[in-house]
Parts: structure tokens; C-alpha cells; sequence
């Protein structure tokens, strides 16, 4: 039976869709408190921030993968709640250090690296979760309302973080984004996700190496993979000395600092809400197209800013930012969760993360490297040409040539 557009989405799903609104709230509020906590509290620069950025994404590169496995050999639920709870955790001792006045930079990079441990899990669960809990042909609506919840948080989060740091500090601002943990772990606790993908078999070593061959050796993932990894080292590029930047450079405030961030969720929001209209006038690749183009376009105000320090074009970017990738990964996501045979779909989602997540200490690695040595002004110019980069990775590949999404997925494989 052919599902119509208008019938509701299960309810399993829409259990871990808030969840997913929920902990992208926390990691957005955190986003923006953390490094506004290690800028005014501790004086930290340019180089500090940076190296903060990569502590929190460092992990995505280490253990997205062995997430996959655990995943594919077993259920995303307890994954999901072990890592909020560790979120919540790291969140709340950042929140009693402050209180005692005894947070140093070197416990922010470590509670910011072991609370990302639990961001890793989250961020694998929850796609190799969708298929399981919907059919085939609802995976585009399924995923337009998770980034639809994420752009949400994405326009909330920074802006209810800059103004609760302008008024109340840091510490209050994670306070809330420690109680947004627990909420999406409360949800989860009752959640059915189904075993229906059979648990792998064999060495975990040859498991992992068997689903980074099958990537690498297709002609669609391995384009999004390279494609997501390009352009994810440039934003993080921007992102680790944005905050520096936008204050020292831009004369901006810490409620400044938010809405431009928040102009990146009303990107976001309006990208996801012209899926619909767009797919119809649109076959599926030229909408794989959109993110990357979206990409570079929002890049180009960013790099005016060397030359015209408003924050007018740091807003516009960061909305270009949001709207154009937003298209890119509905479309992406529900193509890969298509094409993946369901008993590595763990595996295959864990190697999306790695490239979306663990590109950025990449990024902000280079941050820290070219900020240091040649000062933050160059993060910005560098970071033009590498969105350049994945503009030209993407149209010459074979997804730009995707006509529509496959009806059902591909034969298991082992």
C-alpha cells in the first residue's frame, strides 16, 4: 500500500525526532557558551578557542566508526542514552567548575573532549535508527523533519545562549543545555527501536575494513563522503576563530555573536521547509548540488569581511551556510539510507560522521596552525578556496546524474 504524503509519521519516530530537537539544543547552547566561557573568563585568543574546537571534534575521528559497529551488531537505543547521559555529565561538571570559580582551560578541553565521546554516539545512532523506524518511501519525510528540528535548535540554541551569557554568564547557559540532555535521554528511555538488521558476524576489524571498502567503492557514497569532508574542514576553518574574529574584527557583542549563529538555523529552516517544492521541480542530484553551491556562495560575504568589516555579511553568511547544506544533506541521507545494505548501515552512517564530524579538527586544527602563524584573517581567506574545492568535488562526480531515490534498498550484505 502506497503511504500518502499526509499520514503521520510512526510514533516511534517522532519520540526520537524530539530527543534529536532536544540534544541539538544542548550542543548549540554549549557551542556558543563554551568558547564565550574560555574567551571572557579566561582571556583565551584566537589559538585557545581553536585548539577548544578540536577537543570537541577530535573524538568524531577516533570512535565514529567503532559506534557503527556496536550499532550494526546490536540496537542504536542504548547507544543513544549512554551518550546522552555522558553529555549531560561533562556539561554539568563544566557548570559546578564555574560555580567554584576553578575552570582553567585545560578542563575545558577535557570535559569538552569527553563530552563529545557522547555527541559521536548520538550523531551515528540516529541515522542508522530512521530506517528501522520507517518505510522506504518515507525517508525524505523523515529526514526533512529531523533537520527540520535541527535547524530549529540552530536558530534557538546561539541566540538563547549569547543573551544568557549577556546576562547571566556562561554557567547559566549551560545549566540549560545540561537539563536539554536529560530531557532527550528521558525520551529515549521508552523507546522501541526494532532489531530488525541482523547482528554482524566476525572480526570487528574485518567488519570495519569491509564497510569502508564497500564507501570508498561506490560511486555515490564515495563522493558524499569527500564531498561532506571538504566541506566541513572549511567550516570549521571559519567556526574555530569566528568568535575572535567577529569580536575583535567586526566589533560584535555576545548577543551579536548569537544571532549571527542563529541566522544559520533560519538558514536551515528555510532550506528544509523548500524541500517539498524543490524536489518536485528538481530530480534528486541537482539537489545534491544546492549544498555545496550554497557552500561557496556563503563563503564569498564571509571573505568581504577582510575588506568591509560589517556584521551584516557575517550574518548573511552564516544564513547562506545554513540554507544550502541543509538541501544537501535531506537529499544525501536519504539516498545513502536507500542504497545501503541495512546490515551495514551503522558502519556506513558512523563513516558520514566521520567525514562530517571528523573533518572539523581538521579545520580547526588548520585554525590553530593558521591563526598562530599568520593570524586569524587568514582562516577566512583559506577557508574560500576550500569550499571552492568541494563545489568542483561534487559536480564532477556521478551524483549530479541521480534522477530520483531508489524504491527500496539494496540485498543485505554481510
Amino acid at each position: 500500500m502506497t503511504v500518502s504524503r499526509r499520514d503521520p509519521l510512526p510514533r516511534r519516530f517522532l519520540r526520537i525526532a524530539w530527543s534529536s530537537v532536544a540534544t541539538q539544543m544542548a550542543e548549540q547552547v554549549a557551542l556558543v557558551a563554551v568558547p564565550l566561557a574560555a574567551v571572557l573568563s579566561l582571556g583565551a585568543g584566537a589559538t585557545e578557542t581553536a585548539l577548544l574546537h578540536v577537543a570537541q571534534t577530535l573524538p568524531f575521528l577516533v570512535l565514529a566508526l567503532p559506534f557503527g559497529l556496536v550499532i550494526d551488531r546490536s540496537s542504536p537505543q542504548r547507544v543513544l542514552i549512554a551518550s546522552e547521559v555522558l553529555r549531560a555529565a561533562t556539561l554539568g561538571a563544566i557548570v559546578v567548575l564555574i560555580t567554584l570559580d576553578s575552570l582553567s582551560m585545560g578542563a575545558l578541553l577535557g570535559l569538552g573532549c569527553l563530552g563529545a565521546i557522547g555527541t559521536v554516539g548520538v550523531s551515528v545512532s540516529v541515522p542508522s535508527a530512521v530506517p528501522r523506524l520507517v518505510t522506504s518511501d518515507r525517508l525524505i519525510d523523515a529526514n526533512r523533519w529531523l533537520e527540520l528540528g535541527r535547524s530549529a535548535a540552530f536558530i534557538c540554541g546561539p541566540v538563547i545562549a549569547g543573551a544568557i551569557v549577556s546576562a547571566a554568564g556562561a554557567g547559566t547557559a549551560l545549566v540549560v543545555a545540561t537539563i536539554a540532555c536529560v530531557a532527550a535521554a528521558a525520551l529515549l528511555v521508552r523507546l522501541d527501536i526494532p532489531r530488525s538488521v541482523p547482528s554482524a558476524g566476525g572480526s570487528a576489524w574485518r567488519a570495519a575494513a569491509h564497510g569502508v571498502r564497500y564507501v570508498l567503492g561506490h560511486h555515490l557514497l564515495r563522493p558524499m563522503i569527500v564531498t561532506s569532508t571538504i566541506f566541513n574542514v572549511g567550516w570549521f576553518l571559519i567556526q574555530s576563530v569566528f568568535v575572535v574574529y567577529a569580536v575583535d574584527r567586526l566589533g560584535m557583542t555576545a548577543t551579536t555573536v548569537g544571532i549571527a549563529m542563529g541566522a544559520y538555523g533560519a538558514g536551515m529552516v528555510i532550506g528544509a521547509l523548500l524541500v517539498p517544492p524543490l524536489s518536485r521541480r528538481f530530480r534528486l542530484g541537482a539537489m545534491t548540488v544546492l549544498g555545496p553551491g550554497g557552500g561557496f556562495v556563503a563563503a564569498v560575504p564571509m571573505g568581504i569581511t577582510l575588506w568591509t568589516p560589517a556584521p551584516a555579511l557575517a550574518f548573511a553568511s552564516f544564513f547562506l551556510f545554513g540554507f544550502g547544506p541543509v538541501i544537501w544533506t535531506i537529499s544525501t541521507t536519504s539516498l545513502r539510507q536507500a542504497v545501503t545494505p541495512a546490515p551495514m548501515i551503522g558502519r556506513v552512517s558512523s563513516l558520514v560522521v566521520v567525514s562530517t564530524y571528523g573533518a572539523r579538527p581538521l579545520g580547526a586544527g588548520m585554525g590553530v596552525a593558521i591563526s598562530a602563524g599568520f593570524g586569524m584573517e587568514w582562516c577566512i581567506a583559506v577557508a574560500v578556496v576550500v569550499f571552492a574545492a568541494q563545489l568542483v568535488t561534487v559536480l564532477s562526480s556521478a551524483l549530479p546524474a541521480v534522477r530520483e531515490l531508489p524504491a527500496a534498498p539494496t540485498p543485505a550484505s554481510r
